[in-house]
């Protein structure tokens, strides 16, 4: 027994430091902080450096550096530390709750099918594991719970925010209005309209799932991995936002 616990306990630390790295690499993902990880993780390794070459004032240079950096980082990232402690305290941090699941996706396909029912031209990316921080930043900065009432009063016409892209990441809307590239594949149908053109230009360049509604026809479709399929219903996008928030589920291919 004693010889079991000793080969569990390293098994059980690895576990729950890779869950905890995995989640905390999930959140910073595509955010502004990645920029600042790359200038540290270089500072680290020129602190390493000096120690080994034994270059004093370049080390203590670094020292001081460093501990100016804690606070400077705790005063630039409040914002998403903040958003991190709600997540852990919410219960979030390690995904969402099956409720919370199932809310999102009840409010996106209620969402995307009155629209289409109402001809409203709508333009919504999903994102997956690459993130769309450069698309968001293009946009207006939100943070808001996913609701089909935001989401439809968004894209309705002669609003402010109605132009461009809605990207919801996890349960929430982050940006709206924001500009997606377009396609560069030149056999695309010279009658599509821009909102398809980016739906699909945004899926050739991320893994990103796109719904969009034609203002025209009223017409669902989905853009992934650079290819368009029309004619969607409200189960279907249900099913296709199930692959999406359900990891036991089978994913999209």
């Amino acid at each position: 027994m004693q010889n079991l616990l000793i080969i569990l306990k390293p098994i059980f630390e690895i576990g729950i430091l890779t869950v905890f790295f995995y989640n905390v690499i999930l959140f910073i993902r595509g955010t502004s902080i990645i920029p600042v990880l790359k200038v540290l993780v270089l500072l680290f390794v020129g602190f390493f450096l000096a120690q080994k070459l034994h270059l004093y004032t370049i080390n203590w240079v670094l020292t001081k550096l460093f501990a100016i950096l804690v606070i400077a980082l705790l005063i630039i990232f409040q914002p998403e530390l903040r958003r991190a402690l709600v997540h852990l305290g919410g219960g979030s941090f390690f995904g969402f709750t099956a409720i919370s699941k199932q809310s999102v996706i009840d409010e996106i396909a209620l969402a995307i099918s009155s629209l289409s029912q109402k001809k409203i031209g709508a333009l919504i990316a999903i994102e997956r594991e690459i993130g769309l921080k450069n698309y968001m930043e293009t946009g207006v900065n939100l943070e808001s719970i996913v609701s089909q009432a935001l989401l439809t009063t968004i894209f309705m016409p002669n609003t402010a925010l109605h132009d461009g892209g809605v990207v919801i990441q996890e349960d929430r809307i982050v940006a709206a209005a924001c500009i997606f590239p377009l396609s560069r594949n030149l056999n695309l149908e010279k009658t599509m309209g821009t909102r398809h053109q980016a739906a699909i230009g945004l899926t050739e360049e991320t893994d990103a799932m796109v719904l969009v509604v034609s203002e025209e026809t009223g017409t669902i479709s989905l853009a992934y991995r650079g290819k368009l399929s029309r004619g969607l219903d409200e189960m279907s996008v249900r099913r296709i936002l199930a692959n999406i928030y359900n990891p036991q589920k089978k994913r999209i291919k």
